[in-house]
């Protein structure tokens, strides 16, 4: 559909998701955004042939959260007329983009465009891997608003740069420049606004030049690991590699050591 807040175009086994809301610098305002985003993202991960997601924004804007005239009008993913409906309407609405986002197992890439504000901050945050484009402004910056994140974006935050970092970030709701947010580990790198698409989808392709399926055991072993006891993870750790050893790729893998040649990964 030409109207949904999501495009996704397919290179290989690398699927962009592409905010596509330009004129509303890609803000979240509706169910219909929330759910075109978590049904982007289903799709792909249903794909056996899909290694990595790249999510970015259309535009000037990675996104500016959200939509500040829905908040206002009281007709958007935000509050209703009662808490208990607004409770409600977060809930159903945009917690299904945290929800799908971490049960996701392909790696994902956010490509920062540009402003990354609120909940756009926080969606660049549920991905694993973060690139900035120099001149990107990104500020979790819902108490200069009066609210708190309602997305789950205080469980991500602290987990990207530290808790104290995250306390001062949620505290003040100053922005951060580019490299600020690398100088913190926001982000892993910088590089130029024309280059942006170029480097993530460079690193999105080494990437996906790995054993496909074993690529998700490694993200979920990832995820599971930030609040796992060691010896779950220990147990999770000999399953999964239970599962790999027996697959034809880590043969292949091997074969092609011995052979001195490249490997060809099937996803089987």
């Amino acid at each position: 559909m030409t109207d949904s807040f999501i495009r996704s175009t397919r290179q290989g086994r690398i699927v962009t998701l592409t905010m596509n809301r330009p004129d509303e610098r890609n803000a979240l305002g509706s169910h219909a955004d929330c759910a075109a985003l978590v049904d982007a993202v289903a799709q792909a991960e249903a794909d056996p042939g899909v290694a990595v997601l790249v999510l970015t924004g259309a535009g000037s804007a990675f996104s500016a959260g959200g939509n500040l005239k829905a908040m206002r009008d009281r007709n958007g993913i935000g509050p209703l007329d009662s808490p208990l409906a607004t409770r409600d309407n977060y809930r159903r609405g945009i917690q299904r983009i945290p929800q799908a986002l971490w049960e996701c197992e392909l790696p994902m890439i956010a490509a920062i465009n540009g402003p990354a504000m609120g909940a756009g901050l926080d969606l660049a945050c549920m991905c694993d891997i973060r690139i900035a484009a120099q001149g990107a402004k990104l500020a979790c910056s819902f108490i200069r608003v009066g609210i708190v994140p309602g997305d789950g974006g205080a469980y991500f935050l602290p987990r990207a740069v530290g808790w104290s970092k995250a306390a001062e970030m949620m505290f003040t709701g100053d922005a951060l420049d580019a490299d600020a947010a690398l100088a913190c580990g926001l982000v892993s790198r910088v590089v130029p606004p024309e280059a942006l698409m170029d480097e993530a989808i460079a690193l999105a392709e080494r990437i996906a030049a790995n054993p496909p399926q074993t690529l998700r055991l490694a993200k979920r072993l990832l995820r599971e690991g930030q609040h796992a006891r060691l010896d779950e993870m220990l147990q999770l750790s000999a399953a999964f590699q239970a599962l790999a050893h027996e697959t034809a790729d880590h043969r292949e893998a091997l074969s092609a050591f011995f052979d001195k040649r490249t490997p060809v990964f099937t996803g089987l």
